[in-house]
């Protein structure tokens, strides 16, 4: 059974710098792409980034570039997201998941377990 935890979401205010981390277990991670996704109330989910496992290729959403960095420990079956400079506009519950293709994949239909989210707030 595919289980994924995330961690590190908390309170933070704009300007600051939070780390979440994802623990993957239950499936050969080391073939399919894994993605970071976030909803903010009353908004549908999105995509923030995703990372695929072996050539470690990743793509982001424009909102969040050159502000987060998606990693992943392919030896602990963790991922990652390094978020800096954190705006209000960043707060949501951010989820982590595993998609079914093996490249870099914004699409959040073609991702197939979800993690239960964890909160990021970012005050003004």
């Amino acid at each position: 059974q595919v289980q994924l935890v995330e961690s590190g979401g908390g309170l933070v205010q704009a300007g600051g710098s939070l780390r979440l981390s994802c623990a993957a277990s239950g499936r050969t991670f080391s073939t399919y792409a894994m993605g970071w996704f976030r909803q903010a109330p009353r908004k549908e989910r999105e995509f923030v980034a995703t990372i695929t496992w072996m050539e470690e290729n990743t793509d982001y959403a424009d909102s969040v570039k050159g502000r987060f960095t998606i990693s992943r420990d392919s030896a602990r079956n963790m991922v990652y997201l390094q978020m800096n400079n954190l705006k209000p506009e960043d707060t949501a519950v951010y989820y982590c998941a595993t998609s079914t293709t093996t490249w870099r994949n914004p699409n959040l239909r073609e991702y197939d377990y979800w993690g239960q989210g964890t909160q990021v707030t970012v005050s003004s």
